[in-house]
């Protein structure tokens, strides 16, 4: 692989890199825009309904150039190509990375060990459709012969995030008849919460497990089943009335008692973050049908096509992963703000953490060589202008660089008065303060008392994108979660990371299971952890 012939920091493109920085760190946005009349129409790309204005950042065309060097230089061209070619780049867990195989167009080939993996995935989008279709229409009757009008999804990680986020986002398109919640957590109060005021006559479960072991999953699979068997009779046939699966274990799942013919399935070659457009989605093709299923793939496939084909220059997944590189190794960056100015995005935040710090959250590169530079930095956000009355203080006048992508829509889908207009002001203003700030000149110009200008000082200079598009659609929607998807395999790239695993997760999992014998036992029994942990365990006992 080419990428791992020299270091990253031992590259002329980094090196580069690093004295541009001690030239321009200290140039300020207000100068960048007044040295070039036409930065805000110039720095700007587009695809796919989404327009990148990052004209608001700490770089200059030479940065651009430098960073796109760096691109070259890191291989990313061949590494692209190996993802979309099927090639095993995951290289922790031998398997190929295809996520974009999830909305390859029926015809195309996407070859996996011999096998072509599309009409795979299109026999089981036609198989959701046909469920779905059954769902909204009503046919489907649960085990008392009600229609179904409650849907819960049960999951946790990629099998939740994704869901709830699509959801959430696409909620204008769904079908307001049908009841939808999700389930994650194995606090029981999540699921008594989820159910407390539902007929479970008129519920269906979806248990999205691959392997049909997860702890968190299973648990809470294992409630709603006791739950609604409580109430139907006990009659275990209800079961498969009420309860679907996405998985590829067959036997548990029927084990379980749910029907093998309604079981979803989905592939090894699709992490649980990148899935949501797969099986995993089942919810949401039930919440807005199978048409508007296909168009928000759609809207993935338009940006995986511009990724793969597109000049970096003009390419949208590469500009602002290059971007977030120059913020987090150069300026020292520790987080990404993520703001939508919607307030159907107001779980994306949520969702982005786990596909940005999931993914790029490593601490050795691919060949298993501790790193010397930072990587993945923190994603958190919330919608609209509820951030301005929490955080913003911290971005405008702390002492911390936050880099922010704002994402905001020129038409509302609830038009209503003048709030879309004052929610565009706002977010038009907001990116434009963070950039050019005020001056203590400007504040004294204001009649402000001297021993109050240092406090109404605004330095600016704070680095922002604007993602702006017409209106959100299930096509945009699919578009925009596609660019964070490949702007993160652009970081890892940069990074020479593997961004497909997640040994992370499996050390508390791992200890989890040897402390829950310990705190359910009667009997005082001998622990093997650390004193605090001991002392944890018996004082939950004591009081449990």
């Amino acid at each position: 692989m080419a990428a791992r012939v020299r270091a990253l920091t031992r590259r002329p493109a980094w090196k580069a890199l690093q004295a541009h920085y001690k030239q321009v760190r200290t140039r300020h946005l207000r100068d960048l825009f007044a040295d070039d009349a036409q930065r805000g129409e110039r720095l700007t790309a587009e695809v796919a309904g989404l327009y990148l204005d990052y004209s608001k950042n700490r770089v200059t065309d030479e940065t651009v150039e430098l960073l796109l060097q760096l691109a070259e230089e890191s291989s990313l061209r061949e590494r692209i190509d190996a993802m979309f070619r099927g090639e095993k780049i995951n290289v922790t867990e031998g398997r190929a990375v295809l996520h974009v195989a999830l909305r390859a167009p029926r015809g195309a080939s996407i070859v996996v060990d011999g096998d072509n993996v599309v009409p795979h995935v299109h026999a089981v989008l036609d198989k959701m459709a046909a469920f779905a279709t059954r769902i909204r229409g009503g046919e489907w009757k649960g085990h008392t012969g009600k229609r179904i009008r409650n849907v819960i999804n049960i999951g946790i990680g990629g099998s939740d995030l994704g869901p709830v986020m699509a959801y959430e986002a696409l909620r204008h398109y769904s079908d307001r008849a049908l009841t939808f919640r999700f389930v994650s957590n194995v606090d029981g109060t999540d699921f008594a919460e989820a159910v407390r005021d539902l007929d479970p006559a008129e519920t269906l479960f979806i248990v999205s497990s691959k392997t049909f072991t997860t702890l968190e999953t299973m648990t809470n699979a294992q409630s709603a089943r006791d739950w609604s068997l409580q109430a139907l009779g006990g009659d275990t046939a209800a079961v498969a009335k009420h309860f679907v699966a996405v998985s590829t274990n067959g036997t548990k799942v029927a084990e379980f008692g749910i029907d093998t013919a309604n079981m979803f399935e989905f592939w090894d070659w699709v992490g649980g973050r990148y899935s949501m457009d797969s099986a995993i989605g089942l919810s949401t093709m039930l919440a807005i049908g199978p048409e508007n299923f296909r168009a928000l793939l759609d809207g993935f496939q338009q940006m995986d096509e511009h990724f793969r084909s597109a000049p970096f220059k003009r390419n949208l997944p590469v500009l602002m992963g290059l971007l977030t590189v120059w913020y987090s190794n150069f300026f020292g960056a520790q987080t990404v703000a993520v703001l939508p100015y919607d307030q159907y995005l107001k779980r994306f935040p949520a969702y982005l953490q786990q596909l940005t710090m999931e993914s790029n959250g490593k601490r050795v590169t691919l060949e298993g060589k501790a790193v010397t530079y930072d990587t993945g930095p923190i994603y958190w956000g919330e919608p609209g202008t509820n951030g301005q009355h929490s955080f913003y203080q911290l971005i405008h006048q702390g002492t911390r660089l936050v880099p922010c992508d704002f994402i905001a829509f020129s038409q509302s889908l609830n038009p209503l008065a003048r709030h879309h207009a004052m929610l565009l002001a706002n977010v038009l203003a907001q990116a434009e303060a963070l950039a050019f700030g005020k001056t203590a000149d400007q504040v004294r110009a204001e009649g402000t008392p001297d021993w109050l200008v240092p406090h109404r000082v605004f330095d600016g200079n704070r680095p922002s994108n604007m993602i702006l598009a017409e209106r959100l659609t299930p096509a945009l929607l699919g578009a925009l979660v596609a660019l964070y998807e490949h702007s993160v395999f652009v970081q890892g790239v940069i990074w020479q990371l593997d961004s497909f695993d997640q040994w992370g997760v499996e050390l508390g999992k791992v200890l989890a299971q040897r402390i829950i014998p310990e705190l359910e036992s009667r009997e005082e029994r001998e622990l093997g952890h650390d004193s605090s942990t001991n002392n944890l365990i018996r004082r939950c006992r004591r009081r449990g």
